[in-house]
């Protein structure tokens, strides 16, 4: 049920990823959408360390203007911002009302989260990146699946049909992020479009890097086929279940049922917290590996062929011109190991190898995409990893 300050606000089905709404909106996803718990087990919680320092006063440039932490966080419409160092809490902020047990959406960090369930299960022999996906969902035969791999979906290069600019947002009426009135005019549900949507202008595996949320979703109906239970249970058995998690997570459905993994989970900043630092532990958890060493490492092997794809995009960033996307992270520097998980509205996982630095950022920009705001946080992000390191 929404709380007080939401049902106040006029937070409904209908308005909670738009602004201001989305502010109180992204802490009820439960209450306001069907979702299916993600539980995290009877194992103990990963204690986190306290080492707290004030990181506020890091300044850093941006636009040709000095910035600090402590402008950078309400700038970007923070609601959540925990840094750990070597496991440690370094810094643990909540703003506009968020509380340390507060869910939040990952919009599409969710991705990144998916590809990790996706290393566990290759490790278990049940699946390899190079594995068609008709090899495990056959009812795909003859659709523009046919012929893709899931490492085309790890590293969207799938040769589907996708507008950017205006299918990110139809996705979110598809799989019943909000109520809506386009139903006829839209796909009925998310394994519908996965089965009826067009070919693209490029093969599978060739041309420009091309973001595509469904394709996610293809993996993420994949791995539950492999697994063989719902994203939900399976997720909670083979990945949440082990990071030492504080609470249950959550995973967004259809009304169709579908879960809706490219951008759908809820978590607590703390176990988001957990989760980017059993990858910076290269995939160890508090008792055993989640995933190994090896399918981390994987993100961070300088690809020619990522890199060239990412380089002639629409995504290219000129400061970064050896940046590429792999494995759902988006890849700022290989060979520093500088990675980070993102989603709209400026959810982030930053992991800095250098200074063993994670930081899970939880945000409500009031535009998705809002490509400047992406940009303000990733640079303080960056600085202050660079000034513990």
């Amino acid at each position: 049920m929404l709380d007080e300050a939401a049902r106040t606000l006029g937070v409904t089905t209908a308005n909670w990823l738009d602004a201001p709404y989305n502010r109180s909106g992204f802490r009820h996803v439960p209450d306001l959408v069907r979702t299916a718990p993600i539980r995290r087990g009877a194992g103990p919680v990963r204690e986190l360390e306290r080492a707290e320092r004030n990181v506020g006063d890091i300044r850093f440039e941006f636009e040709g203007a000095t910035v600090t932490i402590d402008e950078m966080l309400p700038a970007t419409y923070t609601d959540g911002f925990l840094v750990l160092q070597d496991g440690a809490v370094v810094t643990e902020r909540y703003l506009d009302g968020m509380a340390p047990t507060d869910t939040h959406l990952l919009m599409s960090v969710s991705k990144s989260l998916t590809s990790i369930l996706c290393g566990r299960l290759a490790a278990q022999g049940l699946l390899t990146p190079d594995d068609l996906v008709t090899r495990h969902v056959p009812e795909l035969a003859g659709t523009v699946w046919e012929g893709c791999r899931l490492q085309h979906l790890l590293d969207m290069r799938a040769g589907n049909a996708w507008d950017y600019d205006v299918d990110e947002y139809t996705i979110l009426d598809v799989s019943d992020y909000r109520t809506h009135e386009l139903h006829g005019t839209i796909p009925a549900d998310t394994a519908t479009w996965i089965r009826t949507i067009g070919a693209g202008p490029d093969a599978h595996g060739t041309g420009p890097f091309r973001y595509c949320s469904l394709a996610t979703d293809v993996l993420g109906w994949t791995l539950e086929r492999v697994g063989g239970a719902p994203f939900a249970e399976l997720f909670s058995r083979e990945i949440w279940s082990r990071i030492g998690a504080e609470q249950d997570a959550a995973v967004m459905l259809d009304h169709a049922g579908f879960a809706i993994v490219e951008g759908g989970i809820c978590t607590t900043l703390r176990d988001l917290a957990r989760f980017g630092q059993m990858c910076l532990d290269d995939g160890r958890g508090p008792a055993d590996d989640v995933v190994p060493a090896a399918w981390i490492a994987r993100v961070l092997e300088p690809d020619d062929g990522l890199i060239d794809a990412y380089r002639t995009s629409t995504s290219a960033d000129p400061a970064a011109p050896d940046a590429f996307y792999h494995d759902c992270w988006w890849i700022r520097d290989a060979r520093r190991g500088i990675y980070a998980a993102l989603g709209m509205n400026g959810q982030s996982i930053f992991i800095h190898r250098p200074s063993r630095v994670v930081i899970a950022k939880f945000s409500t920009f009031p535009g998705a995409l809002d490509d400047r705001l992406f940009a303000l946080h990733h640079a303080g992000m960056l600085a202050l990893s660079e000034q513990l390191g």
